[in-house]
């Protein structure tokens, strides 16, 4: 068994894919492929399932990946120890949601690489609902989550951006003209929300179950993306961040209902398990997503 097999597995456990892996560890897919083989034979056990285009971590991969992970980071470590003065190099694995990864992060991203060009930078999107799993899972490095303040007694969580939400319509909807809204308003009327299980959803429901506003009729997409030009095109009311249609409202291509769930406390947080060694290269990237957040908020409240 060699270091680069378990570099190669981790890898391909944190893309799900052999030609990302391949790509990300400068490789041909063969080489990949012929190493996972290989890992597979010597340990005689199977760590990948192949579902048709689809590639899950079997049971014991997903053990394994656990100990593959301890081992990479304890020689990350001991590199470090070695090198504290030379230019930061490895892999480092980011994970998010589609709406932060489109709005909150590509800064972040664009930053780190700037000043830490010998770092790999591999980025996972990740239903908000599964983004905590990958830390416990071994995964991911860090996570961006996009819900209320999150407590854990295993994770490191820390609220970077506090995210406003509105409801948007297309100019010519009924409502767009009004400048008061009361919960019956709302009645009949088709709502562009996620899917249950996203944590805004469920602040959505809470909401309209205190109002018993039971007549609505929601519309339910995965994309925020999805949602925003429904929305656009005049089919409901979309219920998202503001940072997603700032665009569109500049534009004139949306306005936001002067209506606000009231108790909605949400934020772009970053979080990592407490009990990971945090890496120069962790503690770089943790620290250049603070700077650009924070400048961003800055730049937001002025």
């Amino acid at each position: 068994m060699e270091l680069r097999q378990l570099n190669t597995f981790r890898t391909v456990a944190t893309t799900l894919n052999f030609s990302r892996a391949a790509e990300a560890l400068n490789y041909v897919p063969s080489n990949v492929t012929m190493q996972i083989k290989a890992l597979e034979e010597e340990l005689n056990v199977r760590l990948f399932d192949r579902l048709g285009k689809q590639l899950v971590l079997t049971t014991a991969g997903k053990r394994f990946l656990t100990h593959v992970q301890d081992i990479l980071n304890k020689l990350d470590e001991a590199r470090s120890s070695v090198h504290d003065n030379e230019i930061l190099s490895g892999t480092l694995t980011i994970s998010a949601n589609e709406v932060v990864c489109a709005y909150r992060l590509p800064e972040v991203f664009k930053l780190f690489r700037l000043r830490y060009p010998g770092v790999r930078l591999i980025f996972r999107s990740v239903p908000n609902q599964q983004l905590k799993q990958t830390l416990f899972e071994g995964t991911s490095d860090v996570v961006f989550i996009l819900d209320e303040p999150i407590q854990s007694t295993g994770l490191a969580v820390e609220a970077l951006a506090e995210e406003t939400f509105h409801f948007f319509v297309a100019p010519d909807h009924s409502l767009a003209k009004r400048t008061i809204l009361h919960l019956e308003d709302f009645r009949e009327e088709v709502f562009l929300i996620n899917e249950k299980g996203c944590p805004y959803r469920t602040m959505f429901d809470r909401s309209f179950k205190k109002g018993d506003v039971n007549s609505i009729s929601p519309l339910e997409f995965q994309s925020a993306e999805a949602i925003k030009q429904c929305a656009i095109s005049g089919i409901g009311i979309a219920f998202l961040p503001k940072i997603v249609t700032e665009v569109e409202v500049e534009r004139g291509e949306l306005v936001a209902l002067p209506w606000r769930i009231s108790d909605l406390d949400v934020y772009t947080q970053m979080s990592w398990h407490k009990d990971k060694w945090l890496s120069p290269i962790i503690l770089s990237f943790i620290e250049t997503a603070r700077e650009v957040m924070a400048i961003e908020e800055d730049n937001m409240s002025k």
